[in-house]
């Protein structure tokens, strides 16, 4: 069954940019151009074997478990593993699905180190969030009781809602990263638990991250409010991440393309 017009219209306006920006930087550098989400896939399985075995189960904790009672410098020592670390209690396919969905999308549009910065970013935000919320106590509005402080920080699902936010606003895609905003305020709102505050904790930091940049494009150029997410430099066309120029979204003229949950 096609689509009518005015749904490829939207369809065009919501996902063509990131889609243009993923096919130009695949035909542009092949699948080099998702060297960093194909090692984070990896190492992902790797420590997801590693993990089940009796002899590897300590190592991985002992490097990259973060919970909100440890020393703040060997929590900080442990969070960049630790985005690499799924859960025990859940299917791994499902993180490397996420893994290789949203960083593989992120890598193309912001290039490799913006899209670790931003990983990273959210997964720290999601942490020290953890440790505010247990010195805060159960009885204000943002704070957590005091047995989360023992409980496993999320893994690599702060960093993937984190960067599927970020992109969506750098790419404009409105209704998607509000969808994404969304599900994760259902998600504690249905199971109010700390992988899931952990995960708005991510989401307010990188919306800081956005608000600011929107800001700061708007006084580079306030003839173009539109243009404070879009990471052009000065003068010129293109990225500064790396990413392809945008250009026209013809290809979706005919059939089109998929989503993800978490």
């Amino acid at each position: 069954m096609s689509l009518s017009p005015a749904l490829r219209r939207a369809a065009v306006r919501e996902w063509g940019p990131l889609f243009t920006a993923v096919r130009e930087r695949l035909a542009e550098r092949g699948v080099r151009a998702l060297a960093l989400t194909l090692s984070a896939v990896t190492l992902t399985a790797a420590i997801q074997v590693t993990q089940n075995q009796a002899w590897g189960y300590g190592p991985v904790r002992s490097l990259g478990a973060v919970r909100a009672e440890d020393p703040l410098p060997l929590a900080l020592l442990r969070t960049p593993l630790s985005l690499f670390v799924p859960a025990l209690d859940l299917p791994v396919w499902g993180a490397l699905a996420q893994i290789l969905l949203v960083f593989g999308v992120a890598e193309a549009c912001l290039g490799r180190w913006r899209t670790l910065a931003v990983a990273y970013g959210a997964t720290l935000a999601g942490t020290l969030y953890a440790r505010i919320g247990v010195a805060l106590g159960p009885g204000t509005f943002l704070g957590l009781p005091a047995s989360d402080a023992q409980v496993v920080d999320t893994g690599p699902s702060a960093a993937v809602v984190g960067l599927a936010v970020y992109v969506c606003h750098q790419r404009r895609a409105w209704f998607t990263g509000a969808l994404v905003v969304l599900a994760m305020v259902v998600e504690v709102l249905v199971k109010d638990n700390l992988a899931g505050r952990e995960h708005l904790a991510a989401i307010a930091a990188v919306l800081v991250v956005c608000g600011v940049r929107e800001w700061r494009g708007r006084r580079r150029d306030p003839r173009d409010p539109g243009r404070g997410g879009q990471d052009l430099p000065a003068g010129g066309s293109g990225t500064r991440s790396g990413a392809p120029p945008m250009r026209s979204w013809n290809f979706l003229r005919g059939p089109a393309q998929r989503t993800s949950w978490w």
